[in-house]
């Protein structure tokens, strides 16, 4: 893509493992997806480190649920992640987001600055990703989960929300 493109795919990711792969190496490599309405799956099946094609084929996937959990499973890791080289392209993996803004540029009055601001970020440490390892990540409880004011004048959220009873719903 373009620039802006690999900017925010660098800063945005969920990624059970992203290294320089190439699914089109062989006819057996695949990247599929499935969707039933409460898991979004995808799998990389077999696929080879671009010229690395030696070391054997990788295969491993991110399920999200709708609940907010996240599963990364891997199936076959023929080498330690470790000794991926991430010279042609970053070795990680986890989560990660962020934003963009586009501010007027003081110099171009006609363009626009676009600053991208990366606000979280989960990275796994790769020396424990293996074949046949399960990684979850697992939701923690928010504000927005609570539909009613005894709901949340109950939870035990450790920071300060409020119930607002013109919009019904926690702050």
């Amino acid at each position: 893509g373009d620039v802006i493109h690999r900017m925010l795919t660098a800063t945005q990711y969920i990624a059970p493992l992203m290294a320089n792969f190439n699914p089109s190496y062989s006819h057996n490599s695949t990247v599929q997806y499935l969707d039933n309405g409460t898991v979004f799956v995808v799998q990389w099946d077999k696929v080879y480190l671009q010229g690395k094609e030696d070391l054997g084929s990788f295969t491993f996937q991110a399920a999200l649920h709708s609940s907010g959990r996240i599963v990364f499973g891997y199936k076959e890791i023929p080498v330690p992640v470790l000794q991926i080289s991430a010279s042609q392209h970053p070795v990680k993996a986890g989560l990660s987001d962020a934003f963009m803004v586009l501010n007027p540029s003081p110099d171009v009055p006609e363009s626009r600055r676009r600053t991208i601001y990366e606000y979280h970020r989960v990275e796994l440490d790769t020396s424990r990703i293996s074949s046949l390892v399960a990684v979850e990540f697992t939701p923690l409880p928010t504000c927005l989960q609570h539909q009613s004011c005894e709901m949340c004048v109950s939870s035990e959220l450790t920071f300060n929300c409020s119930w607002c009873h013109v919009l019904q719903r926690y702050l």
